[in-house]
């Protein structure tokens, strides 16, 4: 899949707002706002349940990675996410 249609994908699934469980949240970290070198996601199963979290990383901008967009469009559709929220901007480390 090649990165605009996987950062499409994302944003429109993020654009519907939480709308119950099971649900996704990615996180982007980095050493600036510049660049996230990686991405936090948390699955939650159903409200009180313990999320699960998987971390992907990179040398480069993780949010311009098609490899890393494209794993994340992946779990979304596998997990059958009813919600994903993404965390704005990227967390400074």
């Amino acid at each position: 899949m090649n990165l605009d249609k996987a950062k499409k994908r994302i944003a429109k699934h993020v654009k519907k707002g939480f709308k119950g469980y099971p649900s996704i949240s990615l996180e982007y970290f980095g050493s600036s706002v510049e660049c996230a070198t990686e991405v936090l996601v948390t699955f939650t199963l159903e409200e009180g349940a313990t999320a699960q979290e998987e971390r992907f990383t990179s040398q480069t901008d993780a949010r311009e990675s098609e490899v890393i967009q494209s794993a994340l469009v992946k779990i979304i559709e596998r997990t059958q996410a009813v919600s994903v929220d993404e965390v704005a901007g990227v967390s400074v480390k």
